[in-house]
């Protein structure tokens, strides 16, 4: 199961396809949906997502890539941190699922996530990592999958956390 944890970023990723951790609007965020659509060129990107908003939150769609190095763009829109809210974590992880089954879907041979919802989302970050890691090794295992993935992260403090949970769960 080709599952890489990387420490860069995505933008910069040479890939099918990077993952845009977006909101349900499609509209132009901050973070790494900012640095996404700087990267893919705010205006045509924009565009193009304003012909597929709004989503709900676990779904997915795909763009072109525009300016950006990767070929595709997925988006998809992680829930906003709530303890109340039963379904988040079946939503987290549809996130990372719905956009896998994208890439299949358009043959693609590798994609590059982000590390959704734990950004300014709020997402516990222990816990956004497993549903992480989980959601895309069952979905490699589960469709016989060889599309490469990557998780990306910026923080060395995140990325020693997911490398001990990628540990962890071997």
């Amino acid at each position: 199961m080709p599952l890489t944890i990387t420490k860069t970023d995505i933008t910069t990723m040479t890939v099918d396809a990077i993952v845009n951790a977006a909101n349900t609007d499609l509209q132009m965020g901050g973070g790494v949906c900012g640095a996404i659509f700087r990267a893919a060129g705010p205006a045509q990107l924009q565009e193009a997502c304003n012909k597929l908003s709004p989503i709900k939150t676990g779904d997915a769609v795909i763009t072109q890539g525009f300016n950006a190095k990767a070929k595709y763009i997925i988006h998809t829109a992680g829930p906003i941190y709530n303890p109340a809210n039963k379904q988040q974590a079946e939503q987290l992880s549809n996130c990372y699922t719905n956009s896998l089954k994208l890439a299949a879907q358009n043959n693609l041979k590798s994609i590059a996530f982000p590390l959704i919802s734990a950004g300014i989302y709020g997402y516990p970050l222990n816990e956004a990592i497993q549903i992480a890691l989980t959601s895309i090794k069952d979905f490699l295992r589960e469709n016989n999958s060889d599309i490469t993935v990557y998780l990306t992260v910026l923080n060395d403090k995140i990325y020693e956390v997911i490398m001990r949970e990628m540990e962890s769960m071997a």
